[in-house]
């Protein structure tokens, strides 16, 4: 086995569980039912701690081990999940994350600055769960907590204590073994409810022999200990005696409930010896019983035994039976490096456009055998495209999921109330958006919790909840997805933003602008309207940033808002950066490239001479001669048509000569030489090997819309 990629392997395992571990916490605060969500908090800290066993990383284990003991306190129902517990374990997740990724970074020794940082995080750890009612017992730097066990109540009820039935072999005291020594070492376990002896072993005859033992004891003891700790007590004499250790009766709860929280695969007896019902001697010998009759089910003999409880087995059926089918879930899939992926991609583009060679060649050659071959490879193609970029999409609730803490510490620090409401998570798209956008969303989300949301005073004084709300949504729109952030704070001063861009320059005085373009100046680099700098903002650094970024992935960013009501930042980004559905066109002899999912009909093309717009069915629409936009040069052919797109609820359309068809289109990105080229999105590659342009529809549909004369537009419409 490669030890380094198993190391690497559970690094991003890790990181996944630390994910699902901060996902429960900051989700188990307000949720009804608790269980699940501190039973998936466990589940993580409890592999997490196993794992890194595996790899000798002992400051982990030792660190991981007091977190699972307070968990499984929490789990016991012996403390109780609140806010501050929460934030504490917050804190730890965070402590084991800065270890795994020093881990990462090749320190598998321990680390003293880290472990200075994380002794605070012990103390308090173990203050809670001195709070508890568990046993700890001191093991290396960690704590051990043993099973919980019913205590007996105050008039001392045999019926909740232990039952150890004990009977000695003849040649205990050949052997020099005392059996009252074992019954004084019981007593510093527990406290000893009630003792019979029995001499049932006495032969009858009178032929005792004095050197025999004869010995034998019931016996009710209260302890916390657990099973395998009695029965080490009778180690030196575990051949020499015949032993049952009966569980109280609330123990049979306990150990059910141990076995619901097992979540690797194990055979019957060996689920039963980790919960602690169950004895590797007992088991062994139970299996001994069943290698004379292989037929007989192990939890039959068991129960036959009487060394366990028939619910304790029944119990460890059905959990077998769940751990399998969750198994046999997780087997379906299996990890794929990202690069890998990326250069499937590359392939299937390369593939897509010697397909599209291939098809002009079949239609020139005017072979119908090869025309009919190569249109069966062509939908074959498509659909090895179509299942290529399904492998790369993926939920954005991951990266939405990330700001559940954002929130909740920042809102921490500005001493606001703020709720984080999500919607939408489910929405899929190509990981290297989801990679991308993580940032910039990520600004928005801190600009609208210290600028949009306001303080409980200020909220309460205008009639709002203390509390804010600050909304994540994302859901599909004509071949892209669109992510909205949304706050109800008090919006945007539409007159102070544009007061500030008089004075800095950016705008003259007295010069009309519409509201969409007034706060879309809050994105012009270093614009800042706060009258003070704090550690989250107001020094006009960021979102000129988180727009560069979003237009540098093909997208657009605007802004809607409502002074006093809030604020609205509504992303649109393409589904994917890579292939898509294209529709080609022709100007002269230059070819474009449309996205498909943007095209809602294709018209003949009608307008009176000399305006930029037509009625389309009583409805003004906008559009743009791509003929004149490119100076393609020579006059344009008689029946030229016009491509109706849609984007963001606005429609406009492009003038062109020749309608094409479908394509699929491998996007190429444009050289650095062409970055600053408006209305150009990429590239791509035809069957001929030429090069057509893609165009940028956002950008196409807002220089339509501009470009209509309002008077000309009501006089349309009219």
């Amino acid at each position: 086995m490669d030890l380094d990629q198993a190391l690497q392997t559970f690094i991003s395992e890790s990181r996944e569980l630390l994910a699902d571990m901060e996902s429960a916490l900051l989700a188990v605060e307000q949720a009804d039912e608790k269980e699940e969500l501190v039973n998936a908090i466990f589940r993580a800290a409890h592999t997490i701690k196993g794992s890194a066993g595996l790899f000798s990383l002992d400051h982990i284990v030792a660190f991981t081990h007091v977190v699972e003991s307070l968990l499984d306190q929490v789990r016991a129902g012996k403390l109780e999940i609140a806010a501050a517990l929460v934030g504490l374990l917050l804190s730890c997740r965070d402590h084991i994350s800065a270890l795994v990724e020093a881990v990462a970074a090749g320190q598998t020794e321990p680390d003293e600055a880290l472990c200075a940082e994380g002794a605070p995080l012990i103390t308090q750890l173990r203050a809670h769960l001195a709070g508890g009612a568990a046993a700890v017992v001191a093991v290396g730097a960690a704590a051990e907590v043993e099973p919980p066990v019913a205590r007996v109540g105050a008039a001392g009820t045999p019926s909740r204590a232990w039952h150890i039935s004990l009977r000695f072999g003849p040649d205990v005291l050949r052997n020099g073994m005392d059996p009252l020594s074992f019954i004084r070492y019981l007593q510093t376990l527990g406290q000893i409810r009630g003792i019979v002896t029995t001499a049932d072993a006495l032969p009858i005859d009178g032929s005792m022999d004095p050197e025999s033992c004869y010995l034998g004891f019931e016996i009710a003891i209260e302890t916390e200990a657990s099973k395998a700790t009695l029965e080490n007590v009778f180690e030196f004499v575990r051949d020499d005696c015949e032993l049952h250790i009966l569980p109280p009766h609330s123990k049979v709860a306990d150990y059910v409930e141990l076995l619901q929280k097992q979540d690797e695969p194990a055979r019957l007896g060996e689920m039963l010896v980790r919960c602690g019902t169950l004895t590797q001697q007992e088991l062994d010998k139970a299996l001994k019983v069943q290698g004379d009759t292989p037929e007989r089910p192990i939890g039959s003999i068991l129960v036959e035994q009487q060394v366990v409880r028939p619910e304790v087995v029944e119990a460890a059926l059905v959990k077998q039976k769940q751990v399998k089918e969750i198994g046999a879930q997780e087997s379906r899939s299996i990890r794929v490096d990202a690069d890998k992926l990326d250069q499937l991609i590359n392939l299937v583009g390369e593939l897509i456009i010697a397909g599209a060679n291939v098809n002009l060649i079949a239609r020139r050659a005017q072979i119908n055998d090869l025309q009919e071959s190569t249109s069966k490879l062509s939908m074959l193609v498509e659909e090895v495209r179509d299942s290529a970029l399904q492998l790369r999409m993926v939920k954005i609730g991951a990266t939405f999921s990330r700001f559940q803490r954002v929130v909740r510490d920042v809102s921490h620090d500005l001493g606001k109330d703020i709720a984080l409401v999500i919607s939408g998570e489910d929405t899929e798209l190509d990981k290297t958006v989801v990679e991308k956008i993580g940032d910039p969303l990520m600004h928005l989300v801190r600009n609208s919790m210290d600028h949009g949301i306001e303080p409980a005073e200020v909220r309460a004084a205008r009639g709002k909840p203390a509390q804010g709300t600050l909304k994540l949504d994302a859901f599909h729109d004509s071949g892209s997805i669109v992510i909205r952030v949304q706050d109800d704070g008090g919006g945007l001063n539409r007159e102070r933003i544009l007061a500030k861009a008089v004075e800095r320059g950016l705008v003259e005085a007295g010069h009309h602008l519409s509201d969409s373009e007034v706060y879309a100046l809050i994105f012009e680099p270093g614009f800042s309207t706060a009258e003070k700098v704090t550690n989250l903002s107001g020094r006009g650094v960021g979102l000129d940033v988180v727009k560069r970024n979003i237009t540098a992935l093909r997208g657009t960013v605007e802004i809607a808002s409502e002074q006093g009501v809030g604020t609205t930042v509504t992303v649109r980004l393409p589904l994917t950066l890579a292939i898509i559905d294209g529709f080609l066109v022709g100007v002269g002899k230059s070819v474009f490239a449309i996205p498909l999912d943007m095209i809602e009909e294709c018209v003949a093309y009608s307008a009176e001479p000399g305006h930029d717009y037509t009625n389309l069915r009583g409805e003004v629409l906008p559009f743009i001669r791509l003929r004149k936009l490119f100076a393609v040069s020579g006059a344009p052919t008689r029946g030229e048509n016009i491509v109706v797109l849609k984007h963001a609820e606005q429609k406009a359309g492009l003038v062109v000569d020749t309608l094409l068809g479908e394509f699929q289109t491998v996007i190429k990105p444009l050289g650095q030489m062409f970055s600053q080229v408006k209305c150009i999105s990429g590239s791509t590659i035809l069957g001929s090997g030429d090069v057509a342009l893609i165009l940028d529809v956002p950008a196409l549909v807002r220089q339509a819309v501009q470009s209509v004369p309002v008077r000309h537009a009501e006089a349309l419409a009219a």
